[in-house]
């Protein structure tokens, strides 16, 4: 996913990755890895040699110069940077390529075939899907038999090519699926360690409540007793001491079992981990298929706890809606902070939302309060209003339906690892 300063995903420092995949974390390791994509391109100085060698005209010498130095250029430029630039991929594969296939047909020889080990090379690494990255290795493989047939290249320097050209390809392809499962491994330590954290403060709750509810629910109660008992006997100064202590002691348990009871509701407080992990189950348990930004679980405990208890219980309905009431195949959700606010996307190709009567078509905003009584939103729009947010809902999305929460985002200042 590509990010700007305006619209970025959010993610801690504890992320590994924020793109596809984040190889490169800093600008000295950006540089190392197109330094060390450029010392391959050495080999080209085979055909550079023959071009000023061999007896071709000035036109020629600048037409095949210029085409090697544009594929150096698209070589070096795509290959270090496809974790970063996938859009750009196919459209890169397609132009070396294209270069390829133009040296040869203008010029033939090894020197212009043995381009097709690079566009090999690219290819294994460019093409996401495993299935069509093999195809295109093929084609390429194919592609470099035909034009040394054409070029008249002999056998010895064709089988010798021959080799790196298809190898190369499907190096290229393994070390991508390698990455991506270290990458996927990655995350999903970091999915456990936040659902292991997010279990021992529920646990650490109940404790607190079994362990000290009740003594100090007893505690009051006895206090409270002895109180009226001493009431009942005859007046005093010592007695009136006595009711007076145990009184301050029916306070104190009070106000400690108050502050213990908001104390477990704080751990208790939905979170962006746990509520995306519950989302994901009860999604595919409908059928409806998922679409979800790996990076949404690292983003629990990024920004401010009311904000992030807020979006948790937005997410939670929202999803809750779409099970229930949407009759979605697919499910779309995100978060993203733009200007200093935290936005959660959820958004489904099902039936949408039918407005009332009351309600103008188009995008409708709600803060506290403006939602209908009785219903869902209106339960999320305050929760959203409290931690200073707004609820916004697409009820005419073509198809389905679209619901976004926004909230400040109050993010802790964490040094990102690059991401």
């Amino acid at each position: 996913m590509a990010t700007t300063s305006a619209d970025y995903p959010v993610l801690s420092a504890r992320a590994p990755d924020q793109g596809p995949l984040r190889a490169y974390p800093t600008r000295a390791r950006r540089v190392a890895g197109v330094l060390f994509t450029a010392i391959w391109l050495a080999y080209l100085i085979g055909p550079v040699v023959d071009l000023i060698t061999q007896p071709f005209s000035a036109v020629d010498r600048a037409v095949g110069l210029s085409i090697i130095a544009a594929f150096c250029l698209i070589y070096v430029t795509l290959v270090p940077n496809w974790p970063f630039s996938p859009r750009f991929a196919h459209a890169g594969l397609a132009a070396l390529a294209a270069l390829a296939a133009a040296a040869c047909i203008v010029f033939g020889g090894m020197g212009a075939a043995s381009l097709w080990i690079f566009v090999s090379s690219a290819a294994g690494l460019l093409v996401a899907s495993h299935r069509w990255a093999l195809r295109v290795v093929a084609a390429v493989s194919a592609c470099y038999v035909v034009f040394c047939y054409t070029g008249h290249v002999s056998m010895e320097d064709f089988l010798s090519n021959l080799l790196p050209v298809v190898c190369l390809g499907l190096v290229m392809i393994g070390m991508r699926r390698w990455l991506e499962l270290t990458v996927e491994l990655r995350q999903a330590r970091a999915e456990v360690a936040q659902l292991a954290a997010s279990e021992e403060r529920l646990r650490l709750a109940r404790d607190m409540h079994d362990l000290t509810g009740q003594s100090l629910s007893m505690i009051t109660l006895k206090s409270e007793l002895a109180a009226r008992l001493l009431s009942r006997l005859p007046g005093g100064p010592e007695r009136d001491r006595v009711r007076d202590e145990i009184e301050q002691v029916a306070v104190v348990s009070r106000q400690t079992l108050h502050d213990i009871r908001e104390a477990i509701s704080g751990y208790r407080r939905p979170t962006l981990a746990v509520e995306v992990i519950t989302a994901r189950a009860a999604l595919v348990s409908a059928g409806i298929e998922v679409e979800d930004d790996p990076g949404l679980i690292l983003a629990s405990g990024t920004f401010g706890p009311d904000a992030e208890a807020a979006l948790a219980w937005c997410l939670r309905e929202a999803v809750t809606n779409v099970v229930r009431h949407s009759g979605a195949k697919h499910c779309h959700i995100s978060l993203t902070s733009r200007a200093g606010t935290v936005t959660l996307t959820v958004s489904d190709d099902g039936h949408g939302h039918v407005p009332a009567a009351s309600e103008h078509d188009g995008t409708r905003t709600a803060a506290a309060g403006t939602a209908a009584a009785g219903t869902g939103l209106r339960g999320m729009s305050e929760r959203l209003s409290a931690a200073g947010g707004a609820l916004e809902i697409r009820p005419d999305a073509r198809p389905g339906f679209c619901l976004t929460a926004t909230v400040p985002a109050h993010l802790e200042q964490v040094t990102s690892s690059g991401a």
